[in-house]
């Protein structure tokens, strides 16, 4: 935890709206210069332009915990949209967007990494190795690519036989990905990243509240104590890392929300 401040920094805090998270463990902060610490945070100011409902947002906050830093939450009701992610994201006029200094940066995957590079300090979120790297990024390109596109389908799909061939692909995309985890737990490691939650947790845990909500709808489970019994033990692990305690959506919520999106989504076909 920060424990001692400088006197600049409380002067500084004292006159600003910045909040230094001090629940948040020590261990997961680089502490050893605490004056250096506050001043960061202090003098780079973050927003977010994100939505409570956003596994892509949820994906930016994480990255943002684990490396201890302080930023604001802008919540997007997407409509209409705010000229400020209008502004901000020209493009593709999508959330998240980090605001760095009145700088934006787009795309979930680009700005955890963004983050990753700008925050150097410890817990590395990619891995430092090249060949690992690029390995994390191909998993995450195949959770977006395999996982999210099958959820939604199965969410806007009329009956069961529209809805098999989208449960046979988030079926064999959980075989992948209990297959790669497994060489992380077999070297006694929790996460995808290791010891703490790297890119492969971050993209793949970002869809958990989402998957539960695919689930219970559909009355079938995706990951099974049986036959994804690690899988199921770092979805838990995940859920109370202090990174991501909190932030999880409700099933409950998100169920009434996909209602709307679901038609919104059939509209958009």
């Amino acid at each position: 935890m920060l424990r001692t401040i400088p006197q600049i920094c409380y002067l500084y805090l004292a006159s600003s709206t910045i909040h230094i998270n001090t629940s948040f463990p020590s261990k997961y902060l680089n502490t050893t210069n605490t004056f250096h610490c506050c001043i960061v945070m202090a003098k780079d100011e973050l927003k977010l332009l994100g939505g409570w409902f956003s596994p892509y947002a949820l994906r930016v906050q994480i990255a943002l915990n684990l490396k201890g830093v302080d930023y604001e939450v802008i919540e997007e009701t997407l409509n209409p949209k705010s000229e400020l992610l209008l502004k901000s994201n020209p493009v593709h006029k999508k959330i998240p967007v980090l605001l760095h200094a009145d700088k934006a940066i787009c795309e979930s995957a680009i700005i955890v990494e963004y983050i990753d590079e700008v925050w150097t300090h410890a817990p590395s979120i990619l891995p430092q190795n090249a060949y690992d790297r690029a390995n994390a990024r191909f998993w995450v390109a195949y959770i977006d690519d395999k996982w999210l596109s099958s959820l939604r389908s199965i969410l806007i799909a009329e009956d069961d036989e529209a809805k098999k061939p989208h449960f046979e692909q988030v079926e064999e995309a959980v075989e992948r990905l209990e297959e790669v985890l497994k060489k992380s737990s077999s070297e006694g490691k929790a996460f995808f990243g290791g010891d703490t939650i790297g890119f492969i947790d971050i993209g793949f845990g970002s869809f958990l509240s989402w998957t539960r909500v695919i689930e219970k709808i559909n009355g079938r489970k995706f990951l099974d104590e049986t036959k994804h019994p690690s899988l199921v033990q770092w979805a838990e692990t995940f859920a109370v890392h202090p990174a991501v305690n909190g932030l999880l959506p409700e099933i409950d919520n998100l169920i009434e929300f996909s209602k709307i999106l679901k038609l919104k989504l059939a509209a958009a076909k």
